[in-house]
């Protein structure tokens, strides 16, 4: 028996790592540990993947696993509410006032959907509009299988386009539930796109939801309703809230999260204790090793030289995109995408070739210049 498609995580599939020609290239691993992977073909590289984004502190930190041994020796699950789930509410709280009431989940996909789900609820609507990757459920998908009914509830806008933006909400008006939007995609949000964003789903009555999977946790504790201080309706955590270990949230208003109790949004491990006690660890570190700000110290000094690299290899058709905690290198030849990802693993950094790559609190200056120093060279070879 093999696994469908080589792996159950798309994004980890080794042609969408590096292209076809995979041959000589990691392709599964068995340990983690800071920044480090120890891939099953015997060599260590150094990874700036991060586990799809997922990994904030780095790989196995010592207050994370502490506090996941502990819950497992607790018992992991139960058929009871777990102390850890009022807990980490009250903590994420105290982090984020907009979130009065939390509701937990396993993936950032389904957590979405929740969001989505209470903003219909609680307006009576249908329609949608997003802007971002919010996974890969029928509600925000075009792929096949999906029913064309469930496809025209849904339309997108452009990140940052404030006068397309504002004709889109206004066109939908009292069809209208939500509007989801990723609030970093390649660059920084515009004051005047998160402006209308706010102004035009209250004028029409719709609910803002923050999909702040990858930016909370990172480029502040409160991702960008706090950095840029536009609160959303619903916010969507994930990701780097438990340090790799699964859970998500949606969180807001008591008001508007009650909503959730007139429908039907469960999961069974939702409230294992495991994953709940790896992220009231992580907030912790967070906050006593000032983590968001590290992070903006560290991904300044990668986005930098990414920025000096791409400049010295101009011909090859490269620019940098992204913020210093979430960057990557944007290529005209998607060729030259699958060249560079294979020729960093060839010398033992793992480096993704589209959005995103992340730094984590275990990338200390010596691992940026390193990756660096790899890059220079295999983009030479390009």
């Amino acid at each position: 028996m093999t696994i469908v498609g080589f792996t159950s995580t798309g994004s980890k599939r080794p042609h969408a790592l590096f292209g076809p020609d995979v041959e000589g290239l990691p392709q599964r691993m068995h340990r983690s540990a800071g920044c480090m992977v120890h891939a099953t073909d015997g060599r260590e590289y150094l990874d700036f993947i991060m586990a799809l984004g997922a990994v904030a502190l780095g790989y196995g930190h010592a207050d994370v696993t502490r506090a996941v041994i502990d819950a497992v020796e607790r018992g992991t699950i139960g058929p009871l509410s777990p102390d850890d789930e009022s807990s980490l509410a009250a903590e994420l709280g105290a982090a984020m006032p907009w979130l009065e009431n939390v509701l937990f989940l396993k993936t950032g996909a389904e957590a979405v959907a929740a969001a989505v789900r209470i903003a219909r609820v609680a307006t009576g609507r249908r329609h949608v509009i997003g802007c971002g990757y919010h996974g890969w459920l029928d509600w925000c998908s075009d792929a096949d299988g999906v029913p064309l009914a469930t496809r025209d509830l849904y339309a997108t806008v452009p990140f940052n386009d404030a006068e397309q933006t504002q004709h889109r909400i206004r066109a939908a008006g009292d069809r209208l539930a939500c509007v989801v939007v990723e609030p970093v995609i390649d660059e920084a949000p515009g004051s005047e796109w998160l402006a209308v964003l706010r102004s035009e789903t209250e004028r029409v009555g719709a609910i803002l939801i923050f999909d702040e999977i990858k930016t909370a946790f990172r480029i502040a504790i409160g991702g960008a309703a706090e950095k840029w201080g536009v609160k959303p309706d619903l916010t969507v955590l994930g990701k780097a809230m438990a340090n790799g270990y699964p859970l998500a949230a949606v969180g807001g208003s008591r008001a508007l999260m009650h909503h959730a109790t007139r429908t039907w949004i469960s999961s069974t491990m939702a409230t294992e204790f495991v994953s709940l006690a790896a992220a009231r660890a992580t907030v912790a570190a967070m906050k006593a090793h000032d983590v968001p700000r590290r992070l903006d110290a560290a991904g300044s000094r990668l986005l930098n030289g990414l920025k000096r690299l791409a400049t010295q290899h101009g011909d090859l058709g490269i620019r940098v995109a992204g913020i210093p905690q979430m960057c990557y290198l944007r290529h005209d030849n998607v060729q030259t995408s699958h060249r560079l990802a294979i020729e960093c693993a060839r010398r033992g950094l793992l480096f993704k070739r589209t959005a995103y790559n992340f730094v984590s609190l275990a990338h200390d200056e010596a691992a940026i210049d390193r990756a660096l120093d790899i890059l220079a060279d295999a983009l030479a070879a390009c």
